[in-house]
């Protein structure tokens, strides 16, 4: 009766309210009366039904500002009917379960866990426990504990860990009570002391009791179990109890018995718990061992194979793969020593630094050992196992960002005495010059002058002037829109790059000689570009050899070998018989070309190196032209990835099909090279050449080995090398096996690129992107932790590729990207001096200094000649403001090289927009910061093995005397009041597409660490974007979203920073230019090429005219016609754009491009093991292949 009173009054008091709402109002006025058992009991009986049964009720409940929460936990804590606790913990149940983690979290946030975990004290003094009751509690726990980041600690304080222990020890029969059980105690051991703790009780043992081989009965119990051990089994103190026991092979037989019995596939996640486990197991030197000796590489690459099969099986592969990887015992690189083959004697030994870190390091310096923590007897709370130290790169934080405004505010130090700084006064003569001896009549244009031949004058290169062509003819030069050739029919003939006959040539012989020998004739063919020497053929040659004499007085310079069968020409109904003597003209495809291989061997004869080459690389002998079709960014094959390191896994496994021959050893000047005919033949003894080491691994398959940077024993990312020998139609697969960065664009799209002897005879003398199935991953090569530098586990990077040669015999280079030498800088530095109209631009070419090799570093100096040696034209000249360029610090980023030639052809040309330019500023460039480095094919580094752009702060001028002297004209240009408008250092970057600069910001900079009251107060010119915004809307391959203006203090000697910071330079910035392609503009989805690079270069030069425009409207103008650009203003708000970079020595943001397992380089991703199905059916595979129908020919 009193029950049915009370129905009737709820029912008649929520008429206009929510009937829920009521029913908790009542609730918590009857929970404190324990009279009131039975009333509370049908309550929340009726709360109950409305959340099972209404997901708006439970919205309701859980809504911000609802009390039902408290209400439900304030009864549960008060109560002591248990029917009533029971309905409460079920509604709890209700709510957690239909709404994820938001209400899980928001029970944690009104104490919901200290309740249930003193409710499940409580619960257990009884004897024996309710059982259900025990349910309901594990139940909620289990659910909300994940969410209450101090969990672990309430849960061991209440002393919760061994009352779930021992209820699951007492009841293994009784699953429904295990089952939330095993749940929970999969949340405590997230703790790593509550594992330990747990371990110590028995609990790994326990969990081995309940796993068991395939059984189609309780696979639910048999997955949480799974769950909880591979939880438990990350702490080391079990992972080792666990090997201990024998239970790495009690594993691996319990997943072999699941593969083969699981026929259909639905016990998946069972397979990927015990994978887990195994997983978490081999974190340990122990389990590594225990999982080798139980034959677990073997058993998982068959499993492995057996799944590839089904594409929902995937998550099995890549664990698998992942184990694999990991227990794939590590070992050192097959080198004597990792420092570089090549030994410079440095003038000066540093006291500290790498050099000095590298000279005292002991013999024992390379042996490797498999590095781990098994001697750490206790596992703290905040232990946090990784497997690899790339792990704690995802989570960066920004302490890398420079917070002292004091530091940051650009402070001008002269650094050096003026005393000290006349001694540049020479490399200035602009200055003082009054060209009294100049002969400044007219400034009327004048065509070019070389060797008596009149030339017109040099294009700007631009990326969307193509030559139209097919690959089976001579290819006709596009039309210029400026600058029509003077020469009539004849200036549309097109020079002949290089006739030979088709004559076999021996493989053995390489020596070019010169003077060139009877039957040989060089001659000019008038064109509108510079000249090219042309050499013909007019008799058989049988042997090069035969060709002449000494090709230098003093030492002899070889040149590569070319192709054994001589020049195969297509098929054209315009070829001759074979009979008769076949010639082959090459083609330049458009604009002007700066090279002349006559004069390239020349000047490679006063090239120093290291290595005393005496050979030079027939791609820098011919020179390169764009080919006239867009390269493509590669799509990535489905699974490549994991394809390769199972090809890698199976050289463990199968170890009697690896041939292990060493084909080409630097180390080893002894070496036999094999005289097999199916064997590739290796070189790299060439200017820029990069590669140590090669061994046949398979048939047709080599693992590469590159060189250390001279006077250091890494920085191993540049290779550029020759291969002869092949045949074609064979997939030869490369592995470059001692990379060290941790991702590459390889990943992403980027092919290397293949330069062939026998494509150039055939009038395609070109960089080509090629190779299939590429991608870069960890490999289990490593260096020991003192040659790394204290850093643990420095695990080495593969890069494969496959190629298909088209040509047999073919001589080939292979290169990280297009190579540009230090002698090919020369080589147009001088064909730019010898071609300027010197009434008209104003060219000096000076010496810096020499580099520590005694290699001249060339200063470049470049403007309009003044009208006339009138004192205002004069005065005009010596006032331009200056620019000051420089480029190739890092010998590896040979983009910026292009770049450089793209801005040095622009500022020499005859076009009214360069001339205007040149009129505007003077231009100091040092076009390239690191000659010795470049000679030698390091990556990074100089001779002295230090990176030169992390010494401008302090650079010493017998170990860096590029940098000291660099700086040194920058400070006397500061000391004479002329401070460079703009400083740009231009290079290359590996792992972001597109163009883009950093620059310095103070304001920017402190916005970036969150202090916005700070960078409110700071007042900043913000002059500095304007550069990079006109390039944005200018250059197709710039991208500003990518642009940072943030100050490291990692970055605080670079030249960017120095520049702006001691200098005063508020325009400093790195330029840098993507290695593979662009994801954005005109050029999306495309690789980046030589032309677009020097279109780069060149529109540089436009925006500085831009930026001219803007910064001086009223003293300067140009008329509309000659810059087609936007009107409006440049946008000038400090608004920051990207994120800023966090790298300890790299030139590099870190890799921020979203990546899948098929490509990541990572070992570990932790992989969530979800209650239900967690995998979905994929779509088909799509398999591409490196074919011509990959590219774009242009119309």
């Amino acid at each position: 009766m009193k029950i049915l009173v009370f129905y009737i009054l709820i029912n008649t008091c929520l008429t206009n309210n929510s009937r829920v709402v009521g029913l908790l109002a009542q609730l918590e006025k009857i929970s404190t009366e324990p009279t009131e058992s039975d009333t509370a009991r049908y309550v929340t009986s009726k709360i109950l039904h409305l959340a099972q049964s209404q997901e708006k009720i439970r919205r309701e409940m859980t809504a911000k500002g609802s009390t039902g929460m408290e209400v439900l936990l304030s009864t549960l804590e008060n109560t002591k009917d248990l029917q009533t606790t029971l309905n409460i913990l079920s509604i709890l149940v209700e709510l957690v379960s239909a709404g994820g983690g938001r209400r899980a979290s928001f029970l944690v946030a009104k104490g919901g866990s200290q309740i249930l975990l003193q409710l499940l004290m409580n619960a257990s003094k009884e004897s024996p426990p309710n059982e259900e009751l025990m349910v309901q509690i594990h139940s909620v726990l289990a659910k909300i504990g994940p969410k209450d980041k101090k969990f672990g600690v309430k849960a061991r304080i209440n002393g919760a860990l061994n009352i779930t222990l021992n209820l699951v020890k007492q009841n293994l029969q009784n699953h429904r009570l295990v089952l939330p059980c095993l749940q929970l105690l999969r949340v405590y051991s997230a703790n790593s002391v509550n594992s330990v703790s747990l371990g110590k009780n028995g609990v790994v043992e326990l969990m081995f009791k309940t796993i068991g081989p395939f059984s189609k009965k309780n696979s639910g119990l048999m997955k949480v179990a799974l769950d909880t051990l591979a939880a438990l089994l990350k702490s080391k103190t079990n992972a080792r109890r666990a090997v201990d026991r024998g239970y790495v092979q009690v594993l691996l037989t319990i997943y072999v018995d699941w593969h083969r019995h699981d026929n259909r596939h639905r016990n998946m996640l069972i397979r990927k718990g015990i994978l887990q486990s195994l997983k978490s197991v081999t974190n340990i030197k122990l389990g590594r061992k225990a999982f080798i000796d139980a034959n677990g590489m073997k058993i998982l690459y068959n499993t492995s194979q057996d799944c590839l099969a089904v594409r929902t099986l995937d998550p099995l592969v890549n664990i698998s793969s992942l184990i694999m990887r990991k227990c794939f015992p590590k070992n050192r690189l097959p080198l004597p020593t990792i420092k570089s083959s090549f030994h410079f004697q440095l003038p000066v030994i540093p006291m500290t630094g790498p050099v000095a870190q590298l000279y005292s390091l002991p013999p024992e310096v390379d042996d490797v050992v498999d590095e781990s923590d098994d001697n750490d007897d206790i596992d703290l709370e905040a232990e946090n196992e990784t497997e690899n130290e790339d792990d704690l790169d995802q989570n960066f934080k920004n302490d890398d960002i420079e917070t002292d405004i004091n530091k940051l505010k650009p402070q001008q130090e002269p650094g050096r005495t003026i005393e000290e700084l006349k001694m540049y006064e020479h490399l200035f003569p602009e200055l003082v010059d009054d060209f009294q001896d100049y002969d400044l009549i007219s400034k009327e244009p004048k065509p070019l002058v070389f060797e008596g031949k009149v030339r017109g004058p040099i294009v700007v290169p631009t990326a969307g002037e193509e030559a139209a062509g097919n690959s089976g003819n001579f290819r006709k030069g596009v039309v210029m829109k400026e600058n029509v050739s003077p020469l009539g029919d004849e200036g549309d003939k097109k020079p002949s790059f290089m006739d030979l006959a088709k004559e076999d040539i021996k493989d053995n012989d390489r020596t070019l000689q010169q003077p060139l020998a009877p039957g040989f004739t060089a001659g000019m063919r008038k064109d509108y570009s510079l000249p090219l020497t042309v050499v013909t053929c007019s008799k058989a040659c049988p042997q090069v050899a035969a060709c002449g004499n000494v090709l230098f007085e003093g030492r002899t310079v070889q040149l590569g070998k070319l192709c054994c069968t001589g020049v195969e020409i297509e098929d054209d109904e315009d070829t001759e018989s074979a009979s008769s003597v076949e010639q082959v003209s090459v083609e330049v495809s458009d604009g002007p070309t700066l090279h002349d291989s006559d004069l390239y061997i020349e000047i490679v004869k006063n090239t120093k190196s290291v290595p005393e080459y005496s050979e030079v690389a027939y791609p820098d002998y011919f020179g390169h032209i764009p080919p006239p079709f867009k390269e493509p960014i590669l799509e990535r094959p489905y699974g490549v990835q994991r394809t390769k390191i199972a090809q890698d896994i199976e050289r463990l496994i199968h170890q009697s099909d690896i041939i292990d021959r060493v084909v080409y050893d630097l180390d080893n000047p002894n070496y036999i090279i094999p005289e097999e005919g199916d064997i590739l033949k290796f070189n790299s003894k060439f200017e820029s050449g990069n590669l140590r080491k090669v061994i046949q691994i398979r048939k047709n398959e080599y693992d590469l080995i590159l060189n250390s940077d001279i006077n250091s024993n890494h920085y191993h990312q540049w290779f550029y090398f020759e291969v002869s020998g092949m045949r074609p139609g064979v997939a030869y697969r490369f592995n470059i096996i001692n990379c060290e960065k941790s991702n590459s664009q390889f990943n992403y799209g980027m092919q290397p690129l293949m330069y062939s002897v026998q494509e150039a005879l055939n009038a395609r003398p070109w960089w080509t992107r090629v190779g299939t199935d590429i991608c870069y991953y960890k490999n289990h090569f490593s260096r020991s932790s003192v040659a790394a530098g204290g850093q643990k586990g420095k695990s080495y990077y593969t890069i494969t590729f496959t190629v298909s040669f088209p040509h047999k015999d073919d001589v080939c280079y292979f290169a990280y990207h297009y190579p540009y030498t230090y002698s090919t800088l020369q080589m147009h530095l001088q064909k730019l001096e010898s071609a300027h109209n010197p009434q008209q631009i104003y060219f000096r070419r000076d010496v810096l200094c020499e580099t520590l090799s005694g290699n001249s570093c060339p200063l470049v100096t470049i403007t309009a000649m003044p009208e006339s040696n009138y004192y205002e034209h004069i005065c005009q000249f010596r006032n331009r403001p200056y620019v000051f360029l420089s480029a190739r610090v890092h010998p590896g980023e040979t983009n910026a090289s292009w770049v450089m030639k793209g801005t040095l052809e622009y500022l020499m040309s005859n076009s009214p927009t360069a001339q205007s330019l040149r009129e505007c500023y003077i231009f100091k460039i040092v076009p390239m910061l690191n000659p010795d480095g470049v000679i030698n094919g390091n990556h990074r580094c100089s001779l002295s093995g230090e990176d030169l752009n992390r010494q401008w702060q302090s650079p010493n001028p017998d170990l860096h005397p590029t940098i000291y002297h660099a700086k040194g004209l920058l400070q006397y240009l500061a000391a004479v009041k002329r401070l460079p408008l703009v400083y740009c250092d231009y290079h290359g970057h590996s792992r972001k597409k597109n163009v883009f600069m950093y620059g310095c910001s103070i304001k920017e900079t402190v916005w970036h660490t969150n202090n916005n009251a700070s960078s409110c107060d700071v007042v900043e010119d913000v002059g500095y974007r304007t550069l990079p915004k006109i390039l944005s809307h200018i250059a197709p391959a710039f991208c500003m979203s990518s642009c940072s203006f943030v100050v490291e203090k990692s970055k605080e000697s670079t030249a960017r920073v120095v520049v702006w910071r001691e200098i005063g330079v508020q325009r400093s910035y790195t330029m840098e230019s993507t290695l593979c392609g662009c994801d954005q503009g005109k050029y999306k989805g495309l690789q980046i090429g030589t032309r677009e690079l020097e279109e780069m270069g060149a529109k540089f030069c436009v925006g500085l005219l831009r930026l001219k425009r803007l910064t001086s409207p009223l003293e300067y103008s140009l008329p509309s016609s000659l810059l087609d650009f936007e009107n409006d203003l440049i946008e000038s708000s400090c608004k920051v754009t990207s994120p800023t970079t966090y790298v300890l020595d790299e030139d590099e943001p870190r890799f921020l491009e979203e990546v899948d397992y098929s490509a990541e380089s990572n070992d570990e991703l932790d992989i969530e093991l979800a209650e239900s199905a967690d995998y979905e059916t994929s779509t088909q595979e799509e398999v591409l292949s490196d074919s011509d129908s990959s590219r774009t020919y242009l119309p």
